[in-house]
């Protein structure tokens, strides 16, 4: 589809350009003419040739061609005028300079009339890069300025908005919307991360104050009636409490806050590759992108150790489970990322794996991959596939994990969940796997669901792995817990999106319902992080994990779901309750108010690393749960779903199975 789009464009070029060109030349060698005379009248008034006739009728031609043979190189025809820039401006100048020299060489070895100023090439220089540069900056500033081309009309639809950023951002944003014809936005004002910056102009544009003073430029453009129609954030650094702020006084003005785009697709000159091809189309249009929710975790970037990432994985041949969900995607990515010998994507689902082996064939093409469909239930295969893969490292992602519909059908829960970590781990130290990462869940912790209890009994078997190969050497088992990610597979955000798309109502279960967020990105860097520091012989290893701790990562603050709805509204620019109704619908079965990080008998214990927490290690014997599991599995392949919910509840005694979506 590319190549059709590129030869229609290069036909164009061909229509046009060479006309184009063709009269630059022209232009230029008529200016060429001209500052010819005016030089000389500035260089020595009065004093013209003998015979002025003759002379002039071979000085202007040769004038005009000193200037082809010095604009040339520097490709002064080819100039696009309504672009000029500061590297149009400096070919200007060396093609005058050059061509002045070579007008005046060729005076000299022709013996011709000699002007009495010496000065005469650098007077003629000046002269001629004057004339050459006039209409090319008057051009410019004819196209840049409101109203210019575009006639005066087109400035008074234009939404007023207010800048935040004073920096590149904010420039090129600014320089973005000069080169559309009928601008859609007018800048009225910005306000700047710094103080030192107020009072300063960009652009003409006036720097009103500073992001954190928000409330009070509001409140006195509100008091002048020149409220903006859209607040736009022109960097990417205001995010977390002061994004929350920012957003709270503009709520209260009723004033909607959008994201400039990226400063690449600002870019003047991508933003006219278009216009160069296709001079008769319009600069491509600034369009503006909604605030993620993402921005309002404020969580600091956390120094992560990608030497040792490297170390680990680079050259090794990695198998991820689960690979088409959210964790084991990105998980699949960053491996990739990394550089091993092989990476292994198994998943149960077909399509889901088919995109994320066709993403990393496009963003990673020299990593050799295999796609590989399986079950991690089914035993046999895991086995053939691992003995067949021999993978040195192991990140199991696989899980059922959506409480309600674990809750529906527990059996499969228990069998995915629980047996299908037995058996990938079984089947990793059978092959002499160097470690293997189990991702667990906060849902883990006192859990009232199957999938959290289910979850709780994969960790105790991980943990007991783990004090085993502390002991006697063998295959690491490295256990991950953590909270929810946003924009995961059946997680609330996108719910919510469609909610709003659809016009409402956001449905929230309950008003006190409070759960950890993370990124995907940041989550799977932590994860990245903790398996570095689990898979070595460290002297700095946290307290704990040789007796089988658990790494918990740091999540921050639980976050009221209720608060997020109303944010995602007015994110949306809408209002909650008026615009946009929010319903309550109660508990679901297996859920529960409050999510935990930790068990009342495993409190955290703090790790040098930033970031990452560890639980205090409650483990059992490896034999004695390996059994237990088996025995759920059995009972679960037998359809005995009371049974298997009764040896879970023996296994995990702090499960208070909140079936019925009625408890807290």
């Amino acid at each position: 589809m590319v190549k059709p789009r590129r030869l229609a464009y290069s036909g164009a070029m061909a229509r046009r350009a060479p006309h184009r060109i063709l009269l630059n030349l022209l232009l230029d060698s008529l200016l060429a003419c001209l500052a010819l005379p005016a030089a000389m009248l500035l260089a020595a008034p009065g004093a013209w040739p003998p015979d002025p006739v003759p002379w002039w009728s071979a000085a202007l031609p040769g004038a005009a061609l000193s200037l082809l043979a010095a604009g040339l190189p520097v490709r002064l025809p080819q100039q696009y005028w309504r672009y000029a820039g500061l590297p149009d401006v400096i070919a200007i100048a060396v093609a005058a300079l050059v061509g002045a020299l070579i007008f005046a060489a060729g005076l000299h070895l022709l013996g011709a009339w000699q002007p009495p100023n010496i000065a005469f090439p650098l007077i003629h220089a000046i002269t001629l890069g004057t004339l050459l540069g006039a209409p090319r900056v008057a051009g410019r500033l004819h196209h840049a300025r409101p109203g210019g081309r575009r006639g005066a009309e087109g400035t008074g639809t234009a939404q007023p908005v207010l800048l935040v950023g004073a920096g590149d951002g904010a420039n090129l944003f600014i320089r973005g919307l000069a080169q559309e014809r009928t601008p859609g936005y007018r800048v009225i004002g910005i306000l700047s991360m710094r103080s030192r910056q107020a009072g300063r102009r960009i652009m003409g544009h006036p720097i009103l104050g500073t992001a954190d003073e928000i409330t009070t430029v509001l409140d006195h453009m509100a008091e002048e009636k020149r409220l903006p129609a859209l607040i736009v954030l022109s960097t990417a650094h205001v995010q977390g409490l002061a994004l929350e702020r920012l957003l709270d006084a503009a709520d209260r003005h009723g004033v909607p806050v959008r994201r400039a785009p990226s400063i690449t697709s600002l870019d003047p000159a991508a933003r006219r590759l278009e216009d160069k091809l296709d001079p008769t189309k319009p600069a491509l249009p600034v369009h503006l992108r909604p605030v993620a929710i993402e921005d309002l975790l404020d969580r600091p970037q956390v120094p992560l150790d990608r030497e040792g990432m490297a170390r680990l994985i680079q050259g090794r041949r990695v198998l991820v489970t689960g690979a088409g969900g959210t964790i084991g995607g990105e998980l699949a990515r960053q491996v990739a990322a990394l550089g091993p010998s092989q990476l292994a994507l198994l998943d149960h689902g077909e399509y889901a794996l088919y995109e994320i082996d066709l993403e990393l064939r496009e963003r990673h093409p020299d990593v050799p991959r295999r796609a590989v469909l399986a079950d991690v239930r089914d035993e046999a295969r895991i086995r053939r596939l691992f003995e067949e893969l021999k993978p040195e490292l192991v990140f199991h992602a696989a899980a059922l994990k959506h409480v309600p519909m674990v809750e529906n059908d527990p059996l499969e829960g228990l069998q995915t969940n629980a047996l299908g970590t037995r058996v990938v781990a079984d089947a990793a130290r059978a092959v002499g796997c160097r470690a293997m990462v189990f991702i667990s869940t906060d849902k883990a912790v006192n859990p009232t669901s199957v999938m959290g209890a289910s979850k709780r009994l994969a960790e105790m078997y991980c943990q007991s792995l783990e004090r085993e190969a502390r002991a006697s050497g063998g295959m690491r088992c490295v256990t991950v817990r953590f909270g929810n990610v946003l924009g995961s597979t059946g997680s609330v955000v996108p719910l919510f999106r469609r909610q709003l798309e659809r016009g409402g109502p956001l449905t929230v279960t309950h008003p006190d319902m409070r759960r950890y967020f993370m990124t995907v990105r940041e989550a799977v860097g932590l994860v990245l992080q903790a398996s570095v520091i689990g898979a070595e012989d460290r002297d700095d290893q946290p307290p704990g994990l040789a007796e089988g701790g658990i790494f918990v990562l740091d999540m921050g603050k639980a976050v009221k779901i209720v608060d997020l709805a109303r944010r995602m509204i007015r994110l949306a620019g809408l209002r909650p309750e008026e615009d946009v109704d929010i319903r309550f619908t109660g508990l679901r079965p297996g859920e529960k108010l409050y999510e935990e990080l930790f068990h009342g008998q495993e409190p955290p214990r703090p790790t040098q690393f930033r970031g990452l927490l560890m639980a205090t290690p409650r483990t059992a014997d490896t034999g004695l749960v390996g059994q237990a599991i088996d025995e759920i599995a059995a009972s679960s392949r037998a359809g005995n779903t009371g049974a298997a919910l009764a040896q879970l509840s023996r296994l995990v005694p702090e499960f208070a199975h909140n079936a019925d979506g009625d408890g807290g």
